[in-house]
């Protein structure tokens, strides 16, 4: 069974940082791209970033880029996002997905990061 747990959410102020984990369990994790994907009150899903098996093709949103890294380590079965400069708008229920957009078929049950003053 497919188990993709996440960690690491909670309040930070305005320009603060966190890091998320996503320990994955079930699946080869080293086979498969990874993604993190964002969920705001009353919006629709916004994939966040996504990092291939080796970590060297990796993709962020645009309102993300310059303040998000995407990471893995697939000796310890685990995903990683640490965020920097966040901003209230960052706000949101936070998950881990295997596969990219398009083509994933696994979600966590999510973190949620609040951004507040």
């Amino acid at each position: 069974e497919v188990q993709l747990v996440e960690s690491g959410g909670g309040l930070v102020q305005p320009g603060g940082s966190l890091r998320l984990s996503c320990a994955a369990s079930g699946f080869i994790f080293s086979s498969y791209d990874m993604s993190w994907v964002r969920q705001a009150p009353g919006k629709g899903p916004e994939w966040v970033s996504a990092i291939n098996t080796g970590g060297g093709n990796i993709d962020y949103a645009d309102s993300v880029k310059g303040r998000f890294t995407i990471s893995r380590d697939n000796a310890k079965n685990t995903l990683y996002l640490q965020m920097n400069s966040l901003k209230p708008e960052d706000t949101a229920l936070y998950y881990c997905a295997r596969g990219r957009e398009g083509d994933s078929d696994s979600w966590g049950q999510g973190t949620q990061v609040t951004v507040s003053s």
